[in-house]
């Protein structure tokens, strides 16, 4: 039995600070920050976790595979 294959982010949107707001995926679905941040934790999307900041918020960061070009910032922006 085959398992359905794991969305990624492909691509991202910032706002004028530089910070995340929303994710495009492999399937072109567009999630705001919370709907990224529980899909996540459901285990629907590939290649990135969620972590508690300093500030005791959940951020997402994608998984370290020393690999910096698919890190979230280098996304291409939509």
């Amino acid at each position: 039995m085959m398992g359905v294959e794991r969305e990624r982010f492909v691509a991202v949107r910032k706002n004028g600070d530089g910070d995340l707001t929303a994710f495009q995926t492999s399937t072109g679905r567009v999630l705001s920050y919370e709907q990224a941040l529980q899909e996540i934790q459901a285990g629907a999307i590939a290649g990135v976790n969620v972590f508690k900041g300093k500030d005791g918020a959940p951020h997402i960061r994608g998984d370290a595979d020393g690999d910096p070009t698919n890190n979230l910032d280098q996304l291409p922006q939509f």
